[in-house]
């Protein structure tokens, strides 16, 4: 078997030439390729392995639930235990306006509930997006993503959407009585991981109350530790209507959720009922490893290491061809002084068994989003990689 040949012929591609590593096994900071190189992820995943590759817990967590049980019924008609401990788990977490929680298989399915979720409850059908914004694939979820360029080809997408400026105080005039919801990353992500002013969010849903729309947060990227904390909106004082998170809860496997209030979420089982619904949402198998996930991250002391982990990437990457470092805790992106550099940095550094990725909008971007876990040696290393190759620029 030829599997790089096989890859390519079998299995379809999402751009002309992707990073290429084949898989034999990953642990920890580390992914082993076939030709048994140990290569240091910087990606975890796309902020996916938050607690490390392969993590015993998560992986008990798997296997106890596979000799019980696994698919049983759709979404929401039978009890099932993994899936009541995660959701109450996640209700402990958050404000009593995001008790409730919808699971779903992916985090632009979760968009998708929640668009749909601010229409049904509000009745109304304008909804709002942030320029340069990303929120997912699926059809509603790219229509709110802001990015003409990556939506062209692929119209006509829902109508009566608008887009604001993220931290641009002065467009929040444009939410108005006619919105049904804003969808806001907390973290803007593909634009170059842009931080919110101070009171943005603050300010955003103020005028969200005075009109009567829904602010959704997405932190299917910056959630689950992250930042430093459970959730990155919680470092600025403010109470999403609607919560959507997804990527490092599942600790590995595919999972979104959305959240809200027991009076939001109702609107979707009723008039008419199953509002939305999913086959393999909550699935046991994988909200087993989901409440492993978060369960681990509430009790040990992972997060409160966010912190200094992040100085020591701010500390160690300096060099005249970066400009700046964008993002926090462990969500962080190296803003170099051109594309070119950015992109042979990212290929430069495969070759020295360190992974880095780009990110979507901002092309001079190379993302920074290693597992939590990872140690102080490990983030010394791969630094001392990066500095290495733009020293040879």
């Amino acid at each position: 078997m030829n599997l790089k040949k096989d890859f390519f012929k079998y299995q379809a591609q999402t751009n002309n030439s992707p990073l290429g590593i084949e898989v034999k096994k990953a642990k920890g900071s580390f992914i082993t390729d076939s030709k048994n190189n140990k290569l240091l992820d910087f990606v975890a995943g796309v902020s996916v392995a938050n607690l490390g590759h392969s993590n015993p817990i998560i992986n008990n967590a798997i296997k106890n639930q596979l000799d019980k049980y696994s698919h049983v019924m759709v979404y929401g008609e039978s009890i099932q235990e993994p899936t009541v401990k995660l959701t109450k788990k996640i209700a402990q977490n958050l404000n009593k306006n995001l008790r409730v929680t919808f699971l779903t298989n992916s985090g632009t399915e979760a968009i998708e509930g929640a668009l749909k979720m601010c229409k049904r409850f509000t009745g109304r059908e304008e909804l709002i997006g942030a320029k340069y914004s990303y929120h997912g694939s699926t059809q509603g979820s790219l229509s709110v993503t802001g990015s003409e360029k990556q939506k062209i080809k692929y119209g006509p997408l829902l109508p009566k959407i608008k887009f604001i400026k993220f931290n641009n105080f002065s467009d929040l005039s444009k939410i108005t009585t006619k919105t049904a919801g804003v969808i806001l990353e907390s973290i803007q992500g593909g634009a170059g991981f842009i931080l919110p002013k101070i009171n943005y969010l603050k300010m955003v849903k103020k005028r969200c109350e005075e009109v009567g729309a829904l602010l959704i947060l997405d932190e299917i990227q910056p959630g689950l530790g992250r930042t430093g904390k459970l959730f990155s909106f919680q470092h600025y004082d403010v109470n999403p209507d609607i919560l959507v998170i997804g990527k490092a809860l599942g600790g590995g496997l595919p999972i979104g959720a959305f959240c809200s209030s027991k009076k939001i979420m109702k609107c979707l089982s009723v008039n008419p009922k199953l509002g939305h619904i999913s086959t393999f949402g909550g699935n046991p198998v994988i909200a087993s490893a989901a409440y492993a996930t978060l369960n681990e991250l509430i009790k040990s002391d992972l997060m409160k290491t966010i912190e200094s982990k992040e100085k020591l990437f701010k500390e160690y990457l300096v060099h005249n061809k970066i400009k700046k470092i964008n993002g926090r805790g462990l969500m962080l992106a190296i803003i170099l002084k051109s594309n070119k550099i950015a992109n042979k940095l990212v290929i430069e550094s495969l070759k020295k068994n360190l992974i880095l990725f780009w990110l979507l909008w901002e092309k001079r971007a190379v993302r920074i989003t290693p597992p939590l876990t990872i140690s102080k040696k490990e983030i010394k290393k791969g630094c001392d990689i990066i500095i290495s190759i733009l020293n040879s620029m």
